[in-house]
């Protein structure tokens, strides 16, 4: 008997990784997801547990192990047993710009700009 599978837009949509299953389609579509290191280009594609799935999410390229098909869109921590994270954590986190102590001047330092400006009569 064959393994139970499930187009590959709705498991990504049902395992919460996108928001809309349409998005997940267009990132399929759009050639932007790997099955098992191979390209793949129709939502219609079928998964099954124990497939290896690879894809970008924000700046994170995700890959992910099938481990069981949902059968519906549930809660996140529902949604967090349908994979197993195989993506590599990263070494440091992306920082945010820092304050570099410019911005608006103090009212000290406009009036040293002021009397700078005045002309000397």
């Amino acid at each position: 008997m064959d393994q139970a599978k499930l187009r590959i837009d709705k498991w990504l949509w049902q395992a919460r990784f996108f928001k809309t299953r349409s998005l997940a389609a267009k990132q399929v579509s759009g050639g932007h997801v790997r099955l098992n290191g191979n390209r793949v280009l129709k939502p219609a594609q079928a998964v099954g547990p124990g497939d290896v799935l690879t894809f970008p999410q924000g700046r994170v390229v995700r890959v992910v192990r099938v481990e069981q098909l949902g059968e519906r869109r549930g809660p996140a921590p529902e949604a967090q047993t349908l994979y197993s994270d195989l993506t590599p954590k990263q070494d440091t986190p992306p920082r945010n710009p820092g304050f570099e102590g410019k911005g608006r001047p103090t009212k000290k330092d406009r009036r040293a700009l002021d009397l700078s400006r005045t002309p000397e009569s």
